[in-house]
């Protein structure tokens, strides 16, 4: 109890050091930059499928820049001294963008337009979608780098950027608090419960879709009619 009160106090002292040093706290701010890049392309191509294709394919965006907590257990758990460099070279996800879409059709089509543009790179690509995870967690995440204009220079930021859609959050979100409840007697088959509930609202994603397709026919065969 000793030792977890020390390391506890010693995490504490190492927050509020870092929310005192200029490198982390212009770090932060060029990760929050990054993520407003993010979100105004993402409306811009919201804003041109609503009055190209009638609708509009993005139902929320959420965005965040990870706590400093988060940020140095994360550097100690991969074995890594709490260094703004260490957070700049070895840690992807400080900035993350959310993108809930209507369809899973949606989600594709989005990524494909967002990696198109020239001053998009795509530093790495995880298809929970189409592998998902053994718990049943779906999501497609990218880790992208896009340039952020300063008033004397230009960089490079790096932010993670998940796609899924209104079923796989909803899944993910009681996901991840049931997953933190402590004194679960029959954890195995909470799990199972999980995994069965992810592969039905998978289900109901793709039934969905095809209700789009029925409906999108029937539109175009009003239109020419």
């Amino acid at each position: 109890m000793e030792n977890q009160n020390q390391e506890l106090v010693l995490m504490v002292e190492q927050v509020e050091a870092l929310k005192q040093a200029k490198p982390f706290v212009e770090l932060m701010m060029y990760n929050r930059c990054a993520i407003r890049e993010i979100e105004t392309k993402l409306r811009v191509l919201d804003e041109e499928f609503s009055i190209r294709a009638d609708r509009n394919p993005i139902q929320t965006i959420k965005s965040r820049v990870k706590k400093p907590i988060s940020i140095i257990e994360k550097l100690q758990r991969r074995g890594y001294e709490v260094t703004v460099q260490n957070m700049q070279e070895h840690l992807t996800d400080i900035a993350g963008v959310r993108v809930i879409c209507s369809f899973i059709e949606d989600i594709y089509k989005l990524a494909e337009l967002l990696l198109s543009q020239d001053d998009i790179i795509l530093v790495e690509i995880k298809d929970y979608i189409k592998n998902p995870k053994p718990n049943g967690y779906r999501s497609l995440h990218l880790i992208i780098e896009i340039p952020i204009f300063l008033s004397h220079e230009k960089k490079h930021m790096r932010v993670e950027v998940q796609f899924r859609t209104i079923a796989m959050d909803f899944w993910a979100s009681l996901e991840h608090q049931l997953k933190y409840k402590k004194k679960i007697e029959n954890p195995e088959k909470i799990a199972n419960e999980l995994k069965y509930c992810a592969d039905v609202i998978t289900e109901v994603d793709m039934r969905m879709q095809d209700i789009r397709y029925m409906i999108d026919e029937v539109e175009k065969k009003h239109d020419k009619s």
